[in-house]
């Protein structure tokens, strides 16, 4: 390799001046390996991410035996304040990339950490927090809950940041795994916390049965090697530095928006689910809690088998995208999740618990798959929109890629914000489909309240028909915009292999 090659990967306070994975001989002698490592220190960064983003939907579950009950309302809201926050912050997560640099921007999005990790360590399970009224313990609570958000954001920042890195043949299972690394954090802090907050509870001086501090101190220690591993072993690509124009010209291409309504029914429902599932379940079938009460207490009602499922796999999506084309799989997935979610509501119905999970646990795995579809399919749509403006203007397709490959990574950024709101509403749907069965269990506690739930337990009824709506929409919006072929006219993409 000449002295001109092996110098354009050289670094400068952790800056790569020069980067071409896509030449095979940059890529096997040095583009590898730099890859592979920040790949590497992303996944961990953003695992943790997604582990303190959802903390607090296993958090709600123990308010009560820390002696800070809640009403369902009140827990969806506390659920939903971290989904709210963590996509509205996206946007400008991924816009500090090309800020700052990926190196600088992970150590400092892994140091954000520290703050709701901390409030949930000190202030939740103070003494001070315990005296006050309930109204005020209720909103003390969702600001803490809130802060949890700044997990969510770590998701496009990263994502945004290698997509960079790697070659187009290999970005699908580079971001799939990536996301899916991160989206495993959901998993092991549903199955870890439980079990943390029971740890050593015989010699609790507070005499409540959970130790909530150890949910916010048990991460802490992981933050600081990911912030200092990322502080030292990450690189920052020049190429990466996109302008604000990139974003604008992204926002203003119609098939931005598209791709950002398909993450919302994929990533949306990931999230979302993953979030609500454990207080849904709790609430809809207090008798088989009661009768498994291992389950019920440490393995947070199974809640995080889903999350695992939907994790794991996100880089079979890419996988598949890569073989058969994203909008093929995406379509095939929101058929699944019709299915499924129709079988989950015959699980309501009949209050069976097994066909009730079983099916989540279906819809689960096709909302990780078409999270690795939807955003595979990113960097081919703006590859071909690229080409065209290149055939358009006369110009060599190589000058026009390097613009197109910053909208597909701001695009990558928006799609990220938009499809985590998506997780937003369907909290919500649940919430408010909730809000008769709340009424009725206000104030009701032990055996009543189980007995009161059991007459209720219909109530997520409305909500499951609704989302069974949204998927046949966002089916159809697949097929019409990327698969829809005819004799004497066809879509501008059916033939692109989107």
């Amino acid at each position: 390799m000449s002295d001109t090659t092996t110098a354009a990967a050289r670094r400068g306070r952790g800056w790569i001046d020069h980067w071409n994975p896509e030449d095979e001989e940059f890529w096997e002698t040095t583009g590898r390996r730099v890859a592979r490592r920040n790949l590497i220190l992303s996944v961990f960064t953003e695992h943790l991410g997604f582990a303190i983003w959802v903390l607090w939907s296993v958090v709600v579950l123990s308010l009560p035996a820390a002696g800070l009950p809640m009403s369902v309302s009140e827990s969806f809201w506390l659920v939903s304040a971290p989904n709210l926050v963590g996509a509205a912050i996206r946007i400008p997560y991924t816009f500090a990339v090309p800020r700052f640099g990926g190196r600088v921007w992970t150590t400092i999005s892994a140091a954000l950490l520290l703050v709701p990790s901390s409030l949930l360590a000190f202030v939740v399970p103070s003494g001070w927090l315990a005296a006050q009224d309930h109204d005020t313990r209720f909103w003390v609570l969702l600001a803490c809950a809130a802060v949890a958000g700044v997990g969510g954001g770590n998701f496009s920042s990263s994502m945004a940041n290698i997509s960079f890195f790697y070659p187009e043949r290999r970005k699908g299972f580079a971001l799939g795994l990536n996301a899916a690394g991160g989206n495993l954090g959901v998993a092991v802090v549903q199955l870890l916390v439980p079990l943390v907050v029971v740890a050593g509870v015989p010699v609790a001086a507070s005499g409540t049965r959970v130790h909530l501090a150890y949910a916010g101190l048990v991460w802490m220690p992981f933050i600081v090697i990911a912030g200092i591993g990322a502080w030292l072993f990450m690189d920052s690509l020049a190429e990466a530095k996109a302008d604000p124009r990139s974003y604008a010209a992204a926002l203003r291409h119609g098939q931005t928006w598209v791709v950002s309504l398909l993450y919302v029914g994929t990533f949306g429902s990931f999230i979302g689910f993953s979030f609500a599932l454990p207080l849904v379940i709790r609430t809809t079938f207090p008798e088989f809690l009661a009768q498994h009460p291992f389950i019920r207490d440490y393995l947070a009602g199974l809640g995080f088998v889903g999350a695992l499922v939907g994790s794991v796999a996100r880089p079979l999506g890419g996988r598949l995208s890569d073989r058969y084309g994203g909008a093929r799989v995406t379509l095939a997935v929101f058929a699944g999740m019709v299915v499924a979610t129709v079988a989950a509501a015959g699980g309501v119905m009949r209050h069976d618990f097994g066909l009730f999970f079983c099916s989540y646990l279906v819809v689960f795995a096709c909302s990780g798959v078409g999270n690795g579809s939807t955003y595979r399919m990113i960097p081919v749509i703006f590859g071909e929109l690229g080409r065209r403006e290149a055939a358009r203007r006369g110009l060599d397709a190589a000058l026009t890629a390097p613009d197109y490959k910053r909208r597909a990574a701001a695009v990558i950024g928006i799609a990220g914000a938009i499809g985590a709101f998506g997780g937003f509403l369907i909290q919500q749907v649940f919430r408010l489909a909730s809000t008769d069965a709340a009424s009725a269990m206000k104030g009701v506690t032990g055996a009543a309240a189980a007995r009161v739930a059991q007459e209720h337990a219909g109530w997520s009824l409305p909500a499951l028909w609704i989302f069974v709506g949204a998927y046949v929409l966002l089916a159809g919006l697949t097929w019409w915009t990327y698969l829809r072929r005819g004799p004497s006219r066809a879509p501008s993409f059916a033939y692109a292999r989107v």
